[in-house]
């Protein structure tokens, strides 16, 4: 007979979100996750499958924390002003508690930037060309801009946004704000 679990996974996970968060994948070991989940090797292992599926579902469970930010930037309809409030927004609970940690997919993004893991780079790439695109739409309520401009702008603040998620894990809030404003003095 199968032992009943004696844990949330919803809990566990969101531990380990938060450790690899801090530490990247590779940095994170077995029993660091033990220790900060609670639980031990085997549970992890008959829950996720091994440390890969235990940080697929944190990745999951990070998106689902964000999706609120990203709901609210998709049903924004002021431009550009909707584009600079998501890079705020983005980066809101860096400014608590000290909790700089930058953004786990930006952080996951250029941890597995040469990697081979085909699922990791799905994931990541889908996040980033939906993140693109959002950033088309809202650049595209400016009629006075052409398709190639938009296309340019959309690639600037892709790039702008991850220099943030990076900055957010080691400057100040007064730095991050004015990233931010000179970032937007130029769309």
């Amino acid at each position: 007979m199968a032992r009943k679990k004696e844990y949330n996974e919803d809990v566990v996970v969101e531990k380990a979100m938060n450790l690899f968060w801090r530490n990247g994948y590779e940095t994170t070991s077995m029993q660091m996750l033990e220790k900060e989940m609670g639980i031990n090797k085997f549970s992890i292992y008959a829950s996720f499958g091994n440390k890969h599926g235990l940080f697929l579902e944190s990745l999951k469970c990070y998106k689902g924390k964000v999706n609120s930010i990203l709901e609210k930037f998709k049903k924004a309809t002021n431009g550009v002003e909707d584009i600079k409030q998501f890079f705020y927004d983005s980066v809101s609970s860096n400014f608590k508690d000290d909790n700089q940690k930058g953004c786990f997919v930006t952080n996951t993004y250029n941890e597995f930037s040469e990697s081979e893991d085909v699922l990791i780079k799905e994931q990541m790439t889908h996040f980033m060309d939906n993140l693109k695109k959002l950033f088309i739409e809202k650049l595209k309520m400016d009629s006075t801009k052409d398709g190639e401009t938009i296309l340019k702008e959309a690639n600037f603040l892709l790039l702008a946004k991850h220099g943030l998620a990076a900055a957010a894990r080691v400057n100040t809030k007064e730095e991050i704000v004015d990233y931010i404003e000179m970032t937007f003095k130029n769309i």
